[in-house]
């Protein structure tokens, strides 16, 4: 994938294909808070053997957008974050491929090629993919009627480490971390969290932990992070997926969440699998039951679809 080098609009249509591709940065030509990035530091982009393609080292945010086809458009759409313990971006196997299915179901797209957290490229790594979180929401609902989005039907979801940074959207929007002076509102409208790190306590992946707040986190650090403290009656319906033997992240990070959302009555729905492991994506080979349609009769409802 080419870098976002641009500041403009760039519209491709994918040939033999329905589903329109527009990338566009996240900000302008300054990143608030971005240090310059070394000559050596480079956005790579690899496709592994298990044929998933991984990014890293990203220093040009942006925003993939998939459109439903024409006449389909519910209004609703969705900001996708990607995981890879804050380290790379499953972008295909968690982005792209899950927005070509919210598309297919009328629901606008928008993938997110977020900063990795580095000293190297950011002032404060820990809060760098959070920033661009924020931002992202604020350009979507911003300029909800250039993709014909209903305002009040935006909503974000995640997968791994990239559920943490929905998580984190999801109860710190209020949180200022950029500019935003038509003091738009950040909160998501829905949220999904697919095998999330949640807690940054006992049960975290301490990958996650290490690559966003480094070796020695600090006590307030390790509170901010575990996003199950932040849930209160304000908190966006939330839909949450996970896998019992899930021996990457811990079961208990999707159940954390989901007890705080029971307790303060804010609607949510928890599928819990036996088998699958971690990174299953949009298909868990061990069920014969698909997450992503029990997601769609959810989201329909609660009215999002």
């Amino acid at each position: 994938m080419k870098k976002v080098l641009i500041l403009a609009l760039f519209l491709f249509m994918l040939v033999d294909q329905t589903i329109a591709q527009e990338v566009i940065p996240l900000y302008g030509s300054k990143i608030p808070g971005a240090k310059i990035a070394p000559a050596d530091y480079q956005e790579t982009v690899v496709t592994a053997p298990d044929g998933v393609i991984r990014i890293s080292k990203v220093t040009e945010p942006s925003l993939t957008i998939y459109l439903p086809e024409k006449g389909k458009a519910n209004g609703t759409g969705v900001i996708i974050c990607p995981g890879g313990g804050y380290s790379i971006l499953a972008f295909d196997k968690e982005g792209t491929k899950v927005a070509e299915k919210f598309a297919e179901i009328g629901i606008t797209a928008f993938v997110l090629k977020y900063r990795l957290p580095s000293d190297l490229i950011m002032a404060d790594k820990s809060m760098g993919p959070l920033q661009d979180a924020l931002q992202a929401i604020y350009l979507v609902r911003k300029n909800s009627a250039v993709w014909n989005l209903d305002r009040n039907k935006i909503g974000v979801m995640g997968f791994s480490a990239g559920g943490h940074l929905a998580a984190s959207l999801t109860v710190h929007y209020n949180d200022m971390k950029i500019q935003n002076a038509e003091n738009i509102s950040l909160r998501p409208d829905f949220s999904i969290l697919v095998y999330p790190v949640i807690s940054f306590g006992t049960v975290a992946h301490a990958g996650s932990v290490r690559n966003l707040v480094g070796e020695k986190p600090t006590p307030a650090q390790k509170t901010y992070f575990s996003n199950q403290n932040y849930v209160n009656e304000h908190t966006p319906p939330t839909f949450l997926v996970h896998a019992n033997n899930d021996a990457t992240v811990p079961v208990k990070n999707s159940i954390l969440f989901n007890e705080a959302l029971v307790k303060f009555k804010v609607p949510a729905e928890m599928h819990i699998y036996q088998g699958g492991g971690h990174g299953f994506g949009l298909y868990n080979k061990t069920t014969q039951e698909n997450w992503f349609e029990s997601l769609q009769h959810w989201l329909t409802a609660n009215k999002f679809l």
